[in-house]
């Protein structure tokens, strides 16, 4: 792969949304402009999220990414970028789908924030019923 050729996905989770640009190189995460260790600081976890879809095909340290992220909270944005990071692994090999897929990282989880009813203190949560 070329220096200056680059896969691009785009990942999205809740209201978060990734857009992710994988190249050949060391392993170096920039997520908007930041190391991912500075901007997901304290947080292993999250780390590892980033590095699953690499763990799993044994392709670690092999691929810098550059990541710019909006909306939602830091896990939500982390999902959002794994699912992204997958899907530039796909679309650079054909090969890496069915693995990927197995290991349940090309599917989006769809579940959204239900928007509050009119009536209604929430969602779904009513007044208290009172009998007197």
């Amino acid at each position: 792969m070329a220096k200056d050729t680059y896969f691009y996905a785009l990942g999205r989770r809740k209201s978060a949304t990734a857009r992710i640009r994988l190249q050949g190189g060391k392993g170096v995460i920039t997520i908007n402009n930041q190391p991912a260790e500075e901007y997901f600081a304290g947080s292993k976890h999250l780390l590892a999220k980033l590095q699953q879809p690499f763990t799993i095909l044994d392709q670690t340290n092999k691929f810098d990414i550059s990541v710019v992220v909006s909306g939602g909270g830091h896990d939500g944005q982390a999902e959002a970028i794994r699912l992204g990071i997958a899907k530039t692994l796909t679309a650079m090999n054909e090969d890496f789908k069915g693995t990927l897929k197995r290991a349940d990282l090309l599917g989006r989880d769809s579940r959204e924030k239900e928007r509050k009813k009119f009536g209604l203190r929430g969602a779904r949560k009513q007044r208290q019923f009172t009998k007197r």
